[in-house]
């Protein structure tokens, strides 16, 4: 087979590569899809890899296919072994390593081009840098996002004296190091400003991009609380997509320039819909230090009454019910209650109670975690509402039980001077009965009292999730 031909044969593989991809993105849309639409696009991730390694003539597959073994390996032991309440913190791993990846082939690619010691045209000079930059700003981002999930950096706003200006000024030494690189007039001038050569920056000043760029991604999560990771580790998610695109132009790879463009749209998309969800702008998600700090009103508990039930009380309520709605929250999942609450929705529907659940978009740490979680306890989907969907349900629903859920299910957000002010809600309070299950009066992320819990029409439940649910099987068979 002549050259011309295999090419053809390779640019007609990454179409199909292509249209499995947005195929595979499109079915992520529905949780009843979701698995097949993974399974798609692996599919297409795995034709892509082999037609590229085929079209530029690997021979040694050795070192590949010891690499595909030892990483298929590890993503196989972390799939099995992660906890639910620790997917958001693995998909910022994820994002971190896509982000390296590319930032790695960006630098091995400045390499095999000599280093600088050869002048780079200008287009592939900007295509190392935006990669190099972007991928290393997604890689100390994520890590610093997974601290803060994990706990291992406060989740708390990390904040000093002139702390966007050193962001707004390194962000400008990093641009001017990267004209530097990709730009042969300007390397000149950087180098006679420096007193050296044009070709005697080239890896010294590489460094510095690497260096400045991995700071820039530190300082830019750093100060954005705990309460806005999901948004961040979506937008994060972003990034590596971008980065794998300007990988693609650097590698001048088609399927990969594809394949990180639909990332990074579909990146970006995903964050405008949480940041609707929140009813908060990108920049305040990125500059607001939403839910910690002077802004954040903390709950005083004990300050106010509230009506407290046992299991055998909340049973007779759910049992009696003509209709209920659970609405999870991540508290369902740190309890890993997900199977209990399954079997007491399989109990009250024996008993001809209607059970739906409603989903807020942000209800958990990451977009369809609480739709996952549901999933594993083999919760139907047709069951799972969203927010529009559910609240004209909420005023002829008799009872509502809320599990683990907390600022999503507050109604200070229809007071204009709350912190939540705007955020959509699920209209909880419109039911007629409200069983709340939580462990205490303590505040959600956004750190302000729920005055859900002091209404009249509501019971609190108090006790870890788990252990109470198990009593509320019990007692609800016993009903």
């Amino acid at each position: 087979m002549n050259t011309e031909s295999t090419a053809i044969i390779a640019q007609l593989a990454y179409l199909l590569s292509a249209i499995l991809f947005v195929s595979g993105i499109k079915r992520l849309s529905s949780p009843a899809t979701a698995r097949s639409g993974n399974i798609r696009a692996s599919q297409a991730m795995l034709l892509a890899i082999v037609v590229t390694l085929l079209d530029n003539r690997i021979l040694d597959w050795t070192t590949v296919l010891a690499a595909v073994v030892a990483g298929g390996l590890v993503g196989v032991v972390l799939a099995r072994r992660i906890e639910m309440t620790a997917m958001p913190q693995l998909v910022a791993v994820f994002n971190g390593f896509g982000g390296g990846a590319s930032a790695a082939v960006a630098a091995a690619e400045f390499i095999r081009a000599g280093g600088g010691a050869t002048a780079l045209s200008t287009g592939y000079g900007l295509t190392i840098v935006l990669s190099t930059l972007i991928g290393a700003v997604t890689l100390s981002g994520s890590l610093i996002a997974f601290g803060k999930l994990q706990g291992i950096v406060t989740g708390r706003p990390v904040t000093f004296a002139l702390q966007k200006s050193l962001n707004a000024l390194l962000f400008l030494v990093v641009l001017v190091v990267g004209a530097g690189l990709a730009h042969q007039a300007a390397g000149d001038a950087l180098a006679s400003v420096l007193g050296s050569t044009g070709t005697a920056i080239g890896i010294p000043f590489f460094l510095a991009l690497v260096a400045g760029a991995l700071a820039l991604g530190i300082l830019l999560v750093i100060p954005i609380g705990g309460a806005d990771m999901p948004v961040v580790v979506s937008l994060l998610n972003s990034y590596s997509g971008l980065a794998a695109a300007a990988t693609g132009f650097v590698l001048g790879n088609m399927m990969l320039i594809i394949a990180g463009s639909l990332v990074g749209a579909a990146g970006l998309i995903l964050t405008q819909l949480m940041c609707k969800a929140m009813n908060r702008s990108l920049a305040n998600v990125a500059f607001g230090a939403f839910g910690t700090g002077d802004q954040a009103v903390r709950a005083k508990t004990g300050e106010r009454p509230v009506r407290d039930v046992d299991a055998e009380q909340a049973a007779m309520v759910l049992a009696y019910a003509g209709s209920v709605v659970v609405v999870p929250g991540y508290g369902l999942a740190v309890a890993q209650a997900q199977h209990e609450l399954r079997k007491v929705c399989d109990l009250l529907e024996e008993r001809g109670v209607s059970v739906r659940f409603g989903v807020h978009p942000v209800a958990g740490r990451m977009p369809g975690h609480m739709n996952v979680l549901l999933a594993e306890a083999d919760v139907s989907y047709d069951k799972l509402l969203d927010l529009d969907e559910i609240n004209p349900e909420f005023e002829s629903t008799d009872v509502v039980l809320i599990v683990g859920a907390n600022d999503v299910v507050n109604p200070s957000a229809r007071d204009p001077d709350s912190v939540i002010a705007g955020m959509p809600i699920l209209d909880v309070d419109r039911a007629r009965t409200v069983i709340v299950m939580k462990r205490s009066l303590s505040p959600g992320f956004a750190g302000i009292d729920n005055d859900l819990f002091y209404m009249d029409r509501t019971l609190m439940f108090f006790g870890d999730a788990k252990e109470q649910m198990s009593e509320l099987v019990r007692e609800v068979r016993e009903a």
